[in-house]
Protein backbone atom coordinates (compact mmCIF):
# COMPACT_ATOMS: atom_id res chain seq x y z
CA UNK A 1 0.00 0.00 0.00
CA UNK A 2 1.01 3.29 -0.99
CA UNK A 3 -0.04 6.49 1.14
CA UNK A 4 0.81 10.59 -0.06
CA UNK A 5 1.19 12.91 3.10
CA UNK A 6 2.73 16.05 3.90
CA UNK A 7 4.13 15.63 7.39
CA UNK A 8 6.04 12.25 6.67
CA UNK A 9 7.93 12.22 10.72
CA UNK A 10 4.10 12.32 11.92
CA UNK A 11 3.32 9.55 10.21
CA UNK A 12 6.36 7.71 10.82
CA UNK A 13 5.42 7.94 14.44
CA UNK A 14 1.53 6.87 14.43
CA UNK A 15 2.92 4.10 12.13
CA UNK A 16 5.74 3.28 14.53
CA UNK A 17 3.39 3.34 17.29
CA UNK A 18 1.37 1.13 15.82
CA UNK A 19 3.83 -1.34 15.81
CA UNK A 20 5.29 -1.59 12.04
CA UNK A 21 9.13 -0.94 12.01
CA UNK A 22 11.11 1.80 9.54
CA UNK A 23 13.12 0.18 7.33
CA UNK A 24 14.33 3.23 5.39
CA UNK A 25 13.51 6.86 4.07
CA UNK A 26 15.15 8.84 1.24
CA UNK A 27 14.37 11.30 -1.58
CA UNK A 28 13.24 9.80 -4.62
CA UNK A 29 13.30 12.03 -8.02
CA UNK A 30 14.97 11.30 -11.51
CA UNK A 31 13.34 10.41 -15.05
CA UNK A 32 13.13 6.79 -13.82
CA UNK A 33 10.80 7.48 -11.15
CA UNK A 34 8.82 9.55 -13.48
CA UNK A 35 7.88 6.45 -15.93
CA UNK A 36 7.01 4.35 -12.81
CA UNK A 37 4.29 7.06 -11.50
CA UNK A 38 3.45 8.92 -14.73
CA UNK A 39 4.57 12.25 -12.92
CA UNK A 40 7.05 13.58 -14.95
CA UNK A 41 9.63 15.84 -13.13
CA UNK A 42 8.59 14.44 -9.58
CA UNK A 43 10.59 15.00 -6.27
CA UNK A 44 9.35 12.96 -3.10
CA UNK A 45 10.38 11.91 0.02
CA UNK A 46 9.45 8.05 0.99
CA UNK A 47 9.57 5.48 4.60
CA UNK A 48 9.00 2.07 4.02
CA UNK A 49 7.37 0.38 6.97
CA UNK A 50 7.25 -3.14 7.67
CA UNK A 51 4.57 -5.10 9.80
CA UNK A 52 5.90 -6.85 13.11
CA UNK A 53 5.42 -10.43 11.09
CA UNK A 54 8.02 -9.08 8.63
CA UNK A 55 4.89 -10.34 5.76
CA UNK A 56 3.76 -6.72 4.87
CA UNK A 57 5.15 -3.26 4.01
CA UNK A 58 3.68 0.55 3.53
CA UNK A 59 5.79 3.19 1.61
CA UNK A 60 4.46 6.56 2.99
CA UNK A 61 5.04 9.26 0.40
CA UNK A 62 5.58 12.89 0.90
CA UNK A 63 5.56 14.82 -2.66
CA UNK A 64 7.38 17.86 -2.89
CA UNK A 65 6.91 18.21 -6.78
CA UNK A 66 4.62 18.19 -8.84
CA UNK A 67 2.03 20.00 -6.64
CA UNK A 68 -0.69 17.97 -4.82
CA UNK A 69 -3.47 17.33 -7.46
CA UNK A 70 -6.44 16.46 -5.04
CA UNK A 71 -6.43 15.60 -1.15
CA UNK A 72 -8.75 12.79 0.03
CA UNK A 73 -7.65 12.99 3.76
CA UNK A 74 -10.97 13.71 5.10
CA UNK A 75 -12.68 11.69 2.44
CA UNK A 76 -15.89 8.93 4.13
CA UNK A 77 -14.66 5.51 4.56
CA UNK A 78 -16.80 4.60 1.35
CA UNK A 79 -14.90 6.78 -1.03
CA UNK A 80 -13.70 5.45 -4.31
CA UNK A 81 -9.99 4.78 -4.02
CA UNK A 82 -7.73 2.87 -2.11
CA UNK A 83 -7.57 4.95 1.14
CA UNK A 84 -7.77 2.91 4.14
CA UNK A 85 -6.17 -0.02 5.22
CA UNK A 86 -7.00 -2.19 8.35
CA UNK A 87 -4.58 -3.86 10.77
CA UNK A 88 -5.07 -6.63 13.54
CA UNK A 89 -4.10 -5.44 16.71
CA UNK A 90 -3.60 -7.76 20.43
CA UNK A 91 -5.30 -4.86 22.48
CA UNK A 92 -7.35 -2.66 21.14
CA UNK A 93 -8.17 -0.24 23.74
CA UNK A 94 -4.48 0.00 24.55
CA UNK A 95 -3.85 0.62 20.46
CA UNK A 96 -6.50 3.72 20.76
CA UNK A 97 -5.05 5.05 23.77
CA UNK A 98 -1.48 5.01 22.19
CA UNK A 99 -2.08 6.33 19.21
CA UNK A 100 -5.13 9.11 20.44
CA UNK A 101 -1.80 10.95 22.44
CA UNK A 102 -0.59 11.60 18.72
CA UNK A 103 -3.80 13.01 17.23
CA UNK A 104 -5.95 10.13 16.56
CA UNK A 105 -9.62 9.91 16.85
CA UNK A 106 -12.01 7.19 16.50
CA UNK A 107 -14.35 8.23 13.36
CA UNK A 108 -17.63 6.58 14.90
CA UNK A 109 -17.40 4.02 17.34
CA UNK A 110 -15.75 0.93 18.92
CA UNK A 111 -17.95 -2.34 17.88
CA UNK A 112 -18.47 -5.53 18.38
CA UNK A 113 -18.71 -8.12 15.71
CA UNK A 114 -20.51 -11.48 17.05
CA UNK A 115 -17.74 -11.87 19.76
CA UNK A 116 -15.22 -12.44 17.34
CA UNK A 117 -13.92 -8.86 16.87
CA UNK A 118 -13.70 -5.26 18.38
CA UNK A 119 -13.76 -2.87 15.32
CA UNK A 120 -13.06 0.53 14.34
CA UNK A 121 -11.69 3.33 12.42
CA UNK A 122 -9.52 6.09 13.36
CA UNK A 123 -8.32 8.90 11.79
CA UNK A 124 -4.37 9.43 11.97
CA UNK A 125 -2.41 12.48 11.40
CA UNK A 126 -3.43 14.56 8.14
CA UNK A 127 -6.25 12.34 8.40
CA UNK A 128 -5.07 9.06 7.66
CA UNK A 129 -7.95 6.59 8.03
CA UNK A 130 -6.80 3.09 9.62
CA UNK A 131 -9.20 0.07 10.42
CA UNK A 132 -8.29 -1.24 13.99
CA UNK A 133 -9.72 -5.00 14.67
CA UNK A 134 -9.08 -7.07 17.84
CA UNK A 135 -10.02 -10.52 17.39
CA UNK A 136 -11.88 -11.71 20.72
CA UNK A 137 -11.72 -15.85 19.81
CA UNK A 138 -8.26 -16.67 19.56
CA UNK A 139 -8.92 -20.27 18.66
CA UNK A 140 -7.43 -21.59 15.86
CA UNK A 141 -10.62 -24.47 14.62
CA UNK A 142 -13.33 -21.70 14.82
CA UNK A 143 -14.90 -20.36 11.78
CA UNK A 144 -14.22 -17.95 9.67
CA UNK A 145 -16.77 -15.22 9.35
CA UNK A 146 -16.07 -14.44 5.94
CA UNK A 147 -16.54 -18.43 4.74
CA UNK A 148 -19.82 -17.93 6.43
CA UNK A 149 -20.95 -15.06 4.95
CA UNK A 150 -20.20 -16.83 1.12
CA UNK A 151 -21.76 -19.61 1.81
CA UNK A 152 -18.02 -21.61 2.02
CA UNK A 153 -17.73 -24.37 4.81
CA UNK A 154 -14.83 -25.60 6.07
Amino acid sequence: MQRFIQDLDAAIQFFTELGLILEGRMPIDGEWAGRVTGLRGQRVEIAMMRTPDGHSRIELSRFDAPAIESDHRTAPVNSLGYLRVMFAVEDLDDTLARLSRLGATVVDEVVNYENIYRLCYIRGPEGILIGLAEQLDQQKSRENPMDRKSGVTG
